[in-house]
């Protein structure tokens, strides 16, 4: 596609609505793939007649695979950023492996359309290139925020990207549940058939809308040539990058809650459905796929108002006491999620998670992106903080996956994520409490 020929000026309306826009095409992937249908897909049709299968002589609970491969993937992103950082910070062409991210995930999206039990490693292979290019992608649109806004700007733009992905992928998601409903009169076979459709388009949204983004998003450095050894050099970059965190308590001190409130908050959010369809006492299966829509719709609109709502705390009180709070409000969330059986407590819970959800993300990108020093090098600093996020991921995939082995279902893992979500508030409290 064509880059724009006289770049924006840092701060205008454009630009940033330009980068906001990326949020709008890719989140739908992390709402329709990673929460909503894909989970009712796998759980409850190509596991409908049995709980576990058979990978590498392994005889593996379904719940297991999911979660060990997801962190797999994110194990592949981490060890990819650094690499990918180094190369497009020296040749000032971040956007470039932005692309490259965003055609990889959009087309295994589509690929997913011919997710099957009998060909499930290849299956699982499109879903592991699919969360690499979501994953591999923002951390090249995170990197764009201190170089497209002011100080005074970034809470309110992180907050805007935010509220944008949450209303996007709610649209889409509601064009899916349209599909499933009715099928019949969209002369689709079924409801399994109308899923995957909603695959395709997840591929087919994420790819078009991000074009915009590209076109309006600063283009890299022409004729700048690769030497042989950029390639270690986002390691160290990522050690210039640890050196300017340590020198700084503030920045050691909330990377280390990140750590740990970040893999709670992203692996709860990713058994979210599958706790639904297995914990849940729904009815009939329609009413699951129903109930489980309604309610991550739900939690998309209700994220939209705790983005403003904790932005605007933020602003009066400071970041960092309005996410500690965010966090130990977590902490309580999982507690009660361990008790509830019935879908109004599910939906209760839901609107507590989009509320709680909306703020804790828009918050905890914007203090991180305040502290970084005025540098050429934001890739790097993203990366850091990409790489510091997905290991967290695999750690708290992989205590799901064990807790969901031995137990065989998914509601011990909430208590396990409420007592990682106390530590996580704990450890902000030694963050000095100074509005950033």
């Amino acid at each position: 596609m064509f880059n724009r020929k006289n770049p924006l000026p840092k701060g205008s309306k454009k630009l940033i609505g330009a980068w906001t826009l990326y949020d709008w095409a890719n989140s739908v992937y992390s709402l329709v793939i990673s929460t909503a249908i894909f989970p009712i897909y796998y759980s409850e049709y190509i596991f409908a007649n049995t709980d576990s299968i058979i990978l590498f002589n392994i005889d593996l609970n379904k719940d297991t695979i999911i979660s060990l491969v997801s962190a797999a993937s994110f194990m592949i992103v981490a060890f990819l950023s650094p690499f990918l950082s180094g190369i497009a910070d020296y040749l000032g062409n971040k956007k470039t492996f932005m692309k490259f991210f965003v055609f990889l995930g959009s087309f295994s999206c589509i690929g997913l359309y011919w997710f099957e039990l009998e060909t499930i490693q290849f299956g699982l292979l499109l879903y592991v290139l699919a969360l690499i290019g979501l994953w591999g992608s923002l951390v090249f649109y995170n990197s764009y925020l201190p170089d497209i806004t002011y100080p005074d700007q970034t809470n309110m733009v992180s907050a805007k990207g935010f509220t944008m992905g949450y209303i996007g992928s709610v649209i889409l998601l509601i064009i899916n549940l349209i599909m499933i409903t009715y099928y019949e009169q969209l002369n689709l076979s079924s409801e399994v058939q109308a899923m995957k459709y909603s695959f395709v388009l997840v591929g087919l949204w994420w790819l078009l809308f991000s074009q915009y983004s590209f076109y309006h998003l600063p283009k890299g450095n022409k004729g700048v040539k690769l030497p042989k050894n950029v390639i270690w050099n986002g390691f160290r970059e990522l050690k210039g990058v640890y050196k300017v965190i340590r020198s700084s308590k503030k920045f050691t001190r909330f990377l280390t809650a990140f750590f740990v409130f970040s893999f709670s908050l992203q692996t709860v959010l990713f058994i979210a459905s599958y706790f639904g369809v297995t914990e849940i006492e729904w009815s009939s299966s329609a009413e699951q796929t129903t109930g489980l829509i309604i309610s991550i719709i739900l939690i998309q609109i209700i994220a939209i108002f705790g983005a403003i709502l904790f932005t605007k705390a933020a602003e009066k009180f400071g970041n960092i006491i309005v996410l500690t709070i965010a966090i130990a409000s977590w902490s309580l969330v999982c507690g009660y999620a361990y008790f509830i059986n019935t879908p109004n407590e599910f939906y209760l819970i839901a609107g507590f998670v989009g509320l709680l959800m909306g703020g804790t993300q828009t918050i905890a990108r914007a203090t991180y992106s305040l502290f970084i020093p005025e540098s050429k090098d934001t890739t790097s600093f993203f990366s850091f903080y990409d790489v510091t996020e997905k290991i967290g991921i695999v750690i708290g995939m992989i205590l799901y996956a064990v807790a969901a082995q031995i137990t065989g279902n998914v509601r011990f893992s909430v208590l396990i994520f409420m007592f990682f979500f106390l530590l996580g508030a704990i450890l902000l409290l030694r963050v000095p409490k100074v509005k950033v």
